[in-house]
């Protein structure tokens, strides 16, 4: 038979529209740029900064102390975070008791129960009234932290009287610096010297009117507690730190270790706040 040039024409035109059909009707239903065999590009993140594939319940609030802020947790967050748990580190504004407070009480609500929270130095103040009456909170980790009783203050167990003279520096408006070329020796004596070096820079200014605020009734009375006591601090005296883990009859490990027990041994810490958070969920 011959094919003429129109012929020839006419059977590619009708070749085309039936490979056209036959792609369409053997394609899978629109779905989002990705295939039911390969959902996993397309499921939701969540909130930012959370992980939405957490294998437990219990969520992490980390709280700071003073002359610090909430990215000194910088070493645990990762460790946290890659055995499952959502994390915030709060940005504690440092000028009231009560404002840290509620911040941290925010903090949780955002977050959601159940949670653990941990407390560093004058943190751990804040989550002890943080965490009362709260039913989100499930245990309490102190690091190297105060635990005071109802009213009691800073005051009652530190007198910044009797720190070398130099160390504390106050501006304008009340606040308090720790003098940046002693930083080190009183703040974190065992922290690589760089490292101190960008502490002593970042910190953040603590309210002095803080240190003789009165603490409410304590969350520590109600709920499983965790303390790490620091064997060479030198802003909360150890015996002190012993106190309160006694008075609390908290699970204890001890560290040879500055206040910033956090920064020079970041495994131990975060070991520790992850066997609080399993113990504070069972």
């Amino acid at each position: 038979m011959k094919i003429n040039g129109k012929d020839v024409k006419l059977l590619g035109l009708l070749f085309l529209s039936f490979t056209i059909l036959v792609c369409i009707t053997s394609s899978p239903p629109f779905s989002g740029f990705a295939s039911a065999q390969n959902n996993t590009l397309i499921q939701p993140q969540g909130i930012q900064g959370m992980s939405t594939n957490a294998t437990n319940a219990t969520n992490i609030v980390l709280v700071h102390g003073g002359w610090a802020d909430g990215s000194g947790w910088n070493k645990q967050i990762p460790i946290l975070r890659n055995a499952g748990y959502n994390v915030i580190a709060v940005q504690l504004p440092t000028h009231s008791l009560a404002d840290d407070v509620e911040t941290v009480k925010r903090a949780i609500s955002h977050i959601g129960g159940p949670v653990t929270l941990v407390g560093h130095s004058y943190g751990g103040e804040v989550i002890t009234n943080a965490a009362y009456n709260n039913p989100n909170v499930t245990g309490l980790v102190y690091i190297a932290a105060f635990a005071p009783d109802e009213g009691q203050s800073l005051s009652s167990f530190v007198d910044p009287a009797k720190f070398p003279k130099d160390l504390f520096v106050p501006d304008s408006g009340g606040f308090l610096y720790l003098n940046p070329k002693i930083f080190r020796e009183n703040f974190a004596n065992d922290v690589d010297p760089a490292e101190a070096d960008i502490m002593a820079i970042v910190q953040k200014p603590f309210n002095q009117s803080i240190f003789v605020e009165k603490s409410g009734p304590p969350a520590w009375k109600q709920l499983p507690t965790w303390y790490q006591i620091s064997d060479a601090d030198h802003m909360i005296p150890p015996d002190v730190q012993r106190m309160f883990a006694e008075r609390m009859n908290a699970t204890v490990l001890s560290l040879n270790a500055s206040h910033a027990s956090y920064v020079s041994h970041p495994t131990e810490i975060a070991d520790f706040i992850l066997n609080a958070t399993r113990g504070s969920s069972k």
